[in-house]
């Protein structure tokens, strides 16, 4: 067969580089939108950090700048307490029953300041449980009706400001009950009430 005779290469048959299949297409446009949707999912997150690490330092910011002025507070609100608990109640005085209404009022503003400020008050009821992350135990009292190591009465509420604790809660917890006497010397520990040896028979006579 001459050179003549050989069939001529078709274009079909030739490859050009340049072209690219639309598969091949397919999967550049796919990673390119994997590799831009990591990019978005990325700067999302980072904004979100930045936002709550904007947030936290905000937080502190303000925190540092009530606490200061808070716990100078905290003595005023102790005495407008103690004043209340002292005030007459049942008295006809009309100048009496204003004064201690002025008091209550104060007391209750003082109060609204603080919640408005992220201010918490810590006041724990009778019988709840004694928390050391919150509360100081100042002593120790025999109280039947508490439980061992709760609360038996808040000498001073707490405060804590966005979370923190500020002050803590002065209470007075129950103090543990005393376990049953031992056993005298030379008396059976396993005897029973009624005088009985619960024990076992020794045999003497082996």
């Amino acid at each position: 067969m001459t050179d003549d005779q050989t069939p001529a290469e078709t274009e079909a048959d030739a490859h050009d580089p340049a072209e690219t299949t639309a598969e091949e297409t397919y999967d550049q446009m796919r990673a390119e939108r994997d590799e831009w949707r990591d990019k978005a999912l990325r700067a999302a997150a980072e904004a979100e950090n930045t936002r709550r690490r904007a947030e936290r330092e905000g937080n502190d910011a303000r925190a540092y700048a009530i606490q200061r002025f808070a716990r100078d507070l905290f003595q005023v609100a102790d005495t407008l307490e103690r004043a209340l608990q002292a005030a007459p109640r049942e008295v006809a005085d009309q100048t009496v029953q204003n004064f201690v209404l002025g008091i209550e009022m104060t007391e209750k503003a003082l109060r609204t300041a603080f919640d408005g400020n992220g201010l918490k008050r810590i006041d724990p009821p009778r019988g709840s449980k004694f928390d050391p992350h919150l509360h100081q135990a100042m002593m120790e009292q025999d109280d039947p009706e508490t439980d061992p190591g709760a609360v038996v009465q808040t000498m001073q509420p707490g405060y804590e400001l966005f979370g923190r604790i500020v002050r803590p809660a002065m209470v007075v917890v129950a103090a543990k009950r005393a376990a049953a006497p031992p056993a005298a010397s030379g008396e059976n520990p396993y005897a029973q009430a009624n005088g009985a040896d619960s024990g076992g028979t020794v045999d003497t006579k082996a």
